[in-house]
């Protein structure tokens, strides 16, 4: 089952959107399911250029979908795709997956740092290659394709960062619960307060942004107990919803300022005008719904 089996159809949807995506090119990475390839799929039904770079290229026997997969689904739900089989731990990728964009629908104007890896053992039990895949995708992989766009972005003149990540928390009991796993997604949210100071003078948008709940996804599913804990999730779609906002401008207040921001998903569409949230659930009430991490 992917994500989009999940997602709400467009016109159950309880967001609805002030600006489009259209003839827009959003670099995304890691969207082969999940949270990413429901972004994806919201930008490409308004007609948005999308060029997905994710690992799965074959058939995973515990994952569904791969990043081919994805794009038929892109393209029947009204975008233009290019998947490309990658890993932003290579440099050589990333590098490779900005040339095509820029070479296929000529530049990037979004890029969407969606692929992360997750790990909530303690200090003593978490393996060290762990640790080292969630600082090579999470921090080092957000930085790269942050980076190697720079270029791309300062020439749309409309260029914006998102990154999936949390608020920068320093209560200490977000460190001591996972400490691995906090660093790495706290780097991600460093390299979005860094570049939104960094690029102000470029015009470049740099924000965050981040579920209020636990949302349904595979990494989510295969971790102990994932099934029933999915049970008292949201769908991937409120964040696809909310992405939308923030990438159109549709959440922004007069005077609010444009870049710097660590969005919640619920504070986003609320902003555009949502206020029943239920639609989102996957069944559990409101009340029951599993609060996610670092808020």
């Amino acid at each position: 089952m992917t994500s989009s089996d999940d997602a709400l159809h467009a016109s159950e949807s309880p967001y609805r959107a002030a600006g489009s995506l259209a003839g827009r090119t959003i670099l995304l990475s890691g969207g082969s399911r999940g949270i990413g390839l429901a972004i994806a799929l919201r930008a490409a039904r308004d007609g948005a250029n999308i060029v997905l770079l994710a690992k799965t290229g074959e058939p995973h026997p515990k994952l569904a979908g791969t990043v081919y997969t994805a794009a038929r689904e892109l393209e029947a739900a009204g975008g233009q795709a290019l998947p490309l089989v990658g890993d932003v731990r290579r440099d050589e990728d990333v590098a490779g997956a900005v040339a095509a964009a820029v070479d296929r629908f000529g530049g990037i104007d979004v890029v969407v740092n969606n692929a992360s890896a997750i790990d909530l053992s303690t200090t003593d039990a978490v393996d060290m290659k762990k640790y080292d895949l969630m600082q090579d995708i999470n921090v080092r992989g957000t930085f790269l394709l942050s980076k190697l766009a720079l270029p791309a972005l300062r020439a749309s003149g409309q260029g914006h960062i998102l990154t999936l990540s949390p608020p920068l928390n320093l209560h200490p009991s977000w460190a001591g619960k996972h400490l691995a796993y906090t660093m790495a997604k706290y780097g991600m949210s460093l390299t979005t307060l860094g570049l939104a100071e960094e690029l102000k003078a470029d015009g470049i948008r740099v924000n965050s942004l981040w579920p209020c709940t636990l949302i349904d996804t595979a990494a989510i599913r295969n971790m102990p107990h994932g099934d029933t804990m999915v049970l008292a999730a949201r769908g991937p779609q409120i964040m696809a919803d909310a992405a939308h906002a923030v990438l159109t401008g549709s959440n922004l207040a007069a005077g609010a300022p444009p870049s710097g921001n660590f969005y919640t998903d619920e504070q986003v569409l609320a902003a555009a005008g949502v206020t029943d949230f239920r639609p989102y659930s996957l069944g559990a009430p409101e009340d029951r719904l599993v609060p996610d991490i670092f808020l």
